[in-house]
């Protein structure tokens, strides 16, 4: 069996990790950009393409995160027969093509297919810059770098709406499209110019049905794979949703859809020193002892939020406030947890790296979306809906990381 550990070959690749950190970050950055970014044109989408069914518009969110999830099966194994900077900058070239077909979209069918087509390019950076970092580190130290990355990750989207909603202003929801071309550009050059290659001819895998087969067998064979996997299912799920309704619960419930975008720019702010908590304790206390106490604490906040929304317990003076704080510890301990839980899933698959980040991430994101879409379209007018997702999702996601002791 090959070792995971990493070589000294391999750690001469390695750029300083400022730069390293900050170029991958600026790569996941694409995909949450291309979500988040979204979020301020969704009333002006509706009006203009769905006027009669305007919970339709959240669909734009869901159909980018199933492209992306498809995408992600066959991201990995390419990344392992041709290497990871081919595999990277091909992706972003689909989705640039993906964004150019939605800036001239004028039916909702049509940008539909745009954003799963852009799904389906984000899936390769989004892989590949994982198995990037698989292929340099491993273990806690892996986790430790992930978790500087996904806090860059949660950061640069804090503005996301931000920039959606001035580039509305100016252009119209068409040219948002024109902006994830831009940051496209910019981070597949970066990633071209300065990362070497880190996946060497020797070490790579063609694709063949057979090693297709033997790699993709080994991953799902692997109980520690499936049960993190089903976990991240459960954190993207209740995410997900959560992204989905956001704009919603902002403007209908609370009639601040105008200032919609400075509120999730400071929930992103607050929830992104989660990751640089993570990756300063675990090193001391490990993976997954982090990721089963942040279920478990996020599982007893959102019994409580339950338990007062449920019951209008709740004066109308706190009801945003409460709201406000609880969505903003579920994206803090999404950065908790999901640079652990990758890790978790990867360690002991260093050897086909790209393979097993493409099945973890496909089943987790395309499943995700089967949880999330019913979430967002139940919206009512209220977050009872999204509250009860969200503690369902992370009661299970915690019994889960219980389970997981047995790994140990």
């Amino acid at each position: 069996m090959p070792t995971d550990t990493t070589s000294p070959a391999l750690t001469g690749r390695r750029l300083p990790l400022p730069e390293f950190t900050a170029m991958i970050a600026l790569l996941f950055a694409t995909v949450a950009f291309s979500i988040d970014s979204m979020l301020p044109a969704l009333p002006e989408i509706a009006a203009e393409l769905v006027p009669g069914d305007v919970n339709r518009a959240q669909l734009i969110l869901t159909a980018f995160v199933f492209g992306m999830g498809v995408g992600t099966l066959f991201a990995g194994p390419i990344s392992d027969a041709i290497g990871r900077k081919p595999t990277l900058i091909g992706g972003l070239t689909l989705y640039i093509l993906g964004s150019i077909l939605a800036m001239f979209a004028d039916t909702i069918e049509l940008l539909l297919v745009a954003r799963v087509l852009q799904g389906l390019g984000a899936a390769c950076p989004r892989i590949a810059a994982l198995a990037v970092i698989r292929d340099l580190y491993a273990g806690r130290e892996m986790a430790r770098v992930t978790s500087f990355v996904m806090m860059i990750f949660i950061l640069i989207p804090a503005v996301a709406p931000l920039i959606g909603q001035g580039i509305i202003a100016v252009t119209g929801w068409h040219g948002v499209f024109g902006a994830f071309v831009v940051l496209a550009l910019v981070g597949g050059s970066w990633f071209s110019i300065r990362q070497v290659e880190t996946l060497p001819a020797e070490r790579r895998r063609p694709m063949t049905a057979g090693s297709l087969a033997t790699a993709a067998r080994e991953v799902l064979s692997s109980r520690e794979v499936q049960l993190y996997t089903l976990v991240l299912t459960l954190g993207f799920g209740q995410m997900f949703a959560m992204i989905s309704s956001a704009q919603q619960l902002f403007d209908v419930t609370f009639d601040r859809g105008d200032s919609f975008p400075l509120w999730f720019a400071v929930m992103a702010v607050l929830a992104g020193s989660a990751s640089l908590m993570n990756a300063s304790m675990v090193v001391r206390y490990g993976m997954r002892r982090i990721a089963t106490t942040a279920y478990v604490t996020q599982s007893a906040v959102s019994a409580v939020m339950l338990v007062l929304v449920m019951g209008d317990l709740l004066p109308p003076g706190l009801l945003f406030p409460a709201y406000f704080v609880w969505m903003t510890s579920v994206f803090f301990m999404a950065g908790v947890t999901f640079g652990n839980l990758n890790a978790l899933a990867l360690q002991k698959m260093g050897h086909i790296a790209g393979m097993a980040a493409s099945i973890v991430s496909a089943v987790s994101t395309v499943l995700a979306t089967v949880i999330a879409a019913p979430i967002g379209l139940m919206f009512d007018g209220t977050g009872r809906p999204l509250v009860l997702g969200v503690f369902l999702c992370s009661a299970i996601a915690a019994l889960l990381m219980r389970r997981s002791a047995r790994f140990d």
